[in-house]
């Protein structure tokens, strides 16, 4: 079998995964998921904490469903680290496209933000908290890849954050009265539960398929359940626009699902 080639969705006990960041990639598939359903009830629970409140700093650290760390931060929609522009690669770098952000593998690096683990670096943002919106990524590849795990996860993490989906998602007006249609029947819940984002886990690795100024097609590798002796990994693809000074998320445009297994990481990225 080769590393490209995906597992059928039936060959996966789901029971045997219950510890694994697969189901976060189910739910992590795109809005489309919530916008296209039919029930009824609304599965919302009470609003987070409300961020921006200008705490700065961590308290302590705590440890993923792997035993992996995981910061946790003081202020609820995360703490930037400080940045060292001189460590973004450039197009003429040979790892251009394969070399990891800085710091995310040094305490601080993945942070515990709204129950999901999002990467922070020390080279290609993000920047600031804006309005509670984690903003301020470079026009790198490296840029890309870190505004799609902090937006894909924030997003899922509260699906209501319409602010968020307005501003860090290339949407259409139809999208936005389809998603404000959702809202108004209390169908996207304002916080996901705990025993949802506790496997919203840092991805273990990630590739960038295609890049250029406007776009990047990435895909992030979150560790999933060992089938038949062997580890796998769901690969999830995701598609970035750079607009207005910042890349976004181009959501998916049907309820498929952009999720293959993987059996290798090999030729990907470790953060």
């Amino acid at each position: 079998m080769t590393e490209k080639e995906p597992y059928a969705r039936d060959r996966v006990s789901f029971g045997a995964v219950a510890s694994a960041a697969v189901l976060a990639l189910i739910v992590i598939v795109g809005l489309v998921v919530y916008l296209g359903r039919d029930d009824s009830g609304s599965g919302a629970v009470g609003p987070a904490a409300a961020a921006g409140s200008g705490a700065a700093g961590f308290a302590d650290p705590e440890v993923d469903i792997f035993g992996r760390r995981v910061d946790v931060p003081n202020n609820p929609a995360g703490q930037p680290l400080a940045q060292e522009p001189s460590d973004q690669r450039k197009s003429t770098d040979p790892d251009w496209l394969t070399a990891a952000p800085t710091g995310t593998a040094a305490p601080h690096g993945w942070q515990r933000v709204y129950g999901a683990s999002v990467p922070f670096s020390t080279s290609d943002g993000p920047t600031r908290i804006e309005d509670g919106l984690a903003v301020g990524y470079s026009h790198t590849p490296q840029g890309s890849v870190l505004a799609a795990a902090q937006i894909t996860y924030r997003l899922n993490a509260r699906p209501a954050d319409r602010d968020l989906y307005v501003r860090q998602v290339r949407v259409s007006a139809q999208q936005i009265a389809a998603y404000d249609k959702a809202l108004s029947q209390d169908r996207l819940p304002e916080q996901q539960p705990e025993k949802v984002t506790r496997y919203f886990v840092a991805s273990d690795a990630f590739k960038v398929e295609n890049y250029a100024d406007d776009l990047a097609i990435i895909r992030l590798a979150s560790r999933g359940p060992v089938v038949d002796g062997k580890q796998l990994w769901a690969a999830l693809r995701l598609v970035m626009v750079w607009d207005a000074g910042d890349w976004r998320l181009k959501p998916a445009t049907s309820s498929s699902a952009q999720t293959e297994y993987i059996e290798s990481l090999s030729g990907w990225t470790k953060w």
